[in-house]
């Protein structure tokens, strides 16, 4: 039984189109997937409109506004293997979720964790934002990662691995990198969709919090381990193929400097539990 945990904070907007998606095709197939919701510190009306969706999506509500949290809890109320995480905020079905899992293997050269594909839907977005994102899609450690997909589906083997992970912002990007290559697999048959910021001020948000968590991982693994920062070599050699990125390349640095700048306060402080929240992706 393939389980699927689903930590949500106050996301009433987009918890059902998610489950809807989820669920749509899961009747005719029989699937018994385990869904598990958990509703962590909501004050709206997330696990009603959950709890709403029948038998087959359990709600778990805790206190505290907290995704390790809420992804510990989903783990002592899931019921088996193989195991999903997914964002609340993004949108993926039932055969995408299938075609994740078909790949793992705990077999001694085997997948441990796999992601989708991402589909981002850059209608509605700022002319900014869809710039960043014509090149933040095409650098390789963004390719070839499990982070920025919300979604991550790991093996027994695989759940052990990133279980033992200390709290820590940026959960995707640590189990993205606490498997080694051969270890992990972007299934090119699932496709999850990430919605964007649509604004300027919002993608900044997104990049401090990612400026910041970043270095939270960081500071949690050796000098000498891989890491996931984009390097002026990337750019260059996205630049040689594709010449006619540089205005693009242009915004994306604009934007890696402001959220880096603005990241350094939180860093100095250890400020690793502020959450810059981007609503504008959550809008229908």
């Amino acid at each position: 039984m393939t389980s699927i945990v689903i930590p949500a904070h106050n996301e009433a907007q987009v918890i059902a189109r998610l489950l809807d998606s989820l669920l749509a095709d899961s009747e005719s197939r029989g699937d018994e997937n385990d869904i598990v919701v958990v509703c962590n510190g909501c004050t709206d009306d997330t696990a009603r409109i959950a709890a709403a969706r029948g038998p087959r999506v359990r709600v778990v509500e805790i206190p505290v506004p907290s995704k390790h949290a809420a992804l510990r809890a989903g783990d002592d109320h899931a019921r088996g293997f193989p195991r999903v995480y997914v964002d609340a905020d993004v949108v993926i079905t039932g055969a995408d979720v299938r075609a994740l899992t078909e790949p793992l293997d705990d077999g001694a050269s085997g997948i441990l964790a796999t992601a989708p594909e991402r589909q981002i839907p850059l209608d509605g977005c700022a002319w900014r934002v869809r710039a960043y994102y014509r090149v933040w899609q095409q650098l390789p450690v963004v390719r070839e990662g499990l982070f920025g997909r919300g979604v991550i589906a790991v093996s027994k083997a695989g759940h052990a691995r990133i279980a033992a992970l200390p709290p820590l912002m940026a959960d995707d990007l640590a189990a993205s990198l606490a498997f080694a290559p051969a270890e992990r697999l972007v299934v090119g048959a699932a496709k999850v969709v990430v919605h964007p910021p649509r604004t300027w001020p919002d993608l900044i948000n997104r990049r401090i919090r990612a400026a910041v968590s970043t270095t939270q991982v960081e500071q949690h693994r050796g000098p000498e381990e891989a890491t996931a920062r984009t390097s002026k070599a990337d750019l260059t050699a996205l630049l040689r193929g594709e010449p006619r990125l540089l205005p693009a390349v242009l915004v994306f640095v604009a934007a890696a400097v402001v959220a880096r700048r603005r990241a350094r306060k939180a860093v100095r402080a250890q400020d690793f539990g502020t959450w810059l929240r981007d609503e504008s992706s959550r809008q229908n």
